[in-house]
């Protein structure tokens, strides 16, 4: 390898092969190093994305989808069902797949690729993020740089290195675990959610289907819950009732940032990415395509703060971020609060109260409302996202 480049991005996610795409899209030089033996291995989310939104980076191949979804089933403590059918595709990945082939993108852009290099420290020069120390084949190893991305995720080690405050409160930390499972029968176009105190208090359960009787089957609950009662409980307890037969394929665990995105996400030399930023939806816990969206935002700046030999032009990073995702994330995480509070009763009057809209005119702006009907505060913000 070189020991000189203009970007070296960290992490080869969704993020990261977004923000080395971008930048080496204009002909800069870019490395991004993985810690990891392969691109996309382990797994480490549910998969579920929306069509529209990946396909603003990369055209849809049937290789890397394993399910298309077209409805909701959202289920309440009392067995209530609401379906909602929408308009828009949505897709559950095959994320191993997935994955390396963005990061293909990224080569075929320029961008030079190197797995199983640990990057544990950063070069500084005159207090500005210079480059990167890494371990390669037992080999302690250093690389320059003008700028580095960090797409490193959850509490980004590379950030704090930068002097950047990457923690996350542990109650906006959602404890998740998930496994994969055959020997599940759900509708392979259907995500199910269910809420309440026994599925996950304070946080949703969910099952994605992966094609005939396979599926994603997890939750994730907050911090304060997860302290009380595992999520691993959680998910035990549900399959004993629900699969009892069904044959554990996978299994992941760990924390998603399920907070706004962090007050700064770039500092002199360095701009942060994906999970790495708190990039990730707080309502949902979904990150893929906002990380993809703020690896693109970042690698472009960054490029182009290369050529224009203008690197205090990072900085317009976080404002750009925001007016994009960043402040429509903010509200989410209003509802998510007023949501995650509801008691097991406000669920199954929301579910009976929403099953009489006549199955045609229903959406989930009309659900948010229902749901939030008594609380005309997150009811302007519900507006905000679905009618504004």
């Amino acid at each position: 390898m070189k020991k000189e480049y203009d970007i070296i991005v960290v992490g080869a996610g969704p993020a990261g092969s977004m923000a080395a795409r971008f930048a080496a899209e204009q002909t800069v030089s870019v490395l991004m190093l993985e810690k990891d033996r392969d691109v996309g291995y382990p797994v480490r989310c549910g998969e579920a994305v929306n069509k529209k939104g990946v396909e603003e980076f990369i055209d849809s191949n049937e290789k890397w989808i394993a399910a298309k979804i077209n409805k909701f089933s959202l289920n309440s403590p009392n067995g209530t069902e609401v379906v909602i059918e929408f308009q828009e595709t949505g897709y559950i990945l095959e994320r191993r797949i997935f994955d390396y082939e963005l990061a293909k993108t990224a080569s075929n852009a320029g961008t030079e690729i190197l797995t199983r290099a640990y990057v544990n420290g950063l070069l500084f020069d005159s207090g500005k993020v210079s480059g990167v120390r890494y371990e390669f084949n037992g080999e302690l190893m250093e690389a320059k740089a003008k700028i580095v991305i960090a797409a490193d995720g959850v509490e980004s080690r590379v950030g704090r290195w930068a002097g950047l405050e990457t923690h996350c409160d542990f109650r906006d930390m959602e404890c998740c675990v998930q496994i994969t499972a055959s020997n599940v029968n759900v509708n392979s176009d259907t995500c199910y959610f269910y809420f309440g105190k026994d599925f996950a208090s304070n946080g949703y359960f969910w099952i994605f289907p992966k094609g005939e009787n396979v599926a994603n089957i997890g939750l994730g609950v907050s911090g304060l819950i997860g302290k009380k009662k595992s999520a691993s409980s959680f998910l035990d307890s549900f399959m004993e009732k629900k699969y009892p037969n069904a044959s554990v394929l996978t299994k992941i665990a760990g924390g998603v940032p399920c907070s706004p995105t962090l007050k700064k996400i770039s500092a002199p030399g360095i701009m942060l990415v994906g999970d790495a930023a708190h990039q990730v939806n707080p309502l949902s816990g979904g990150g893929i395509t906002s990380g993809m969206i703020g690896g693109s935002i970042a690698g472009r700046i960054a490029g182009e703060a290369i050529k224009m030999n203008k690197l205090e032009h990072i900085f317009s990073y976080d404002k750009k971020w925001h007016d994009r995702i960043g402040k429509r994330h903010e509200i989410y995480n209003n509802i998510k609060n007023g949501i995650y509070n509801f008691t097991d009763e406000k669920f199954n009057n929301i579910a009976h109260a929403f099953n009489k809209v006549p199955y045609e005119k229903r959406t989930l702006g009309k659900l948010f409302t229902t749901a939030l009907l008594n609380n005309p505060s997150l009811l302007i913000d519900v507006a905000k996202v679905f009618v504004i």
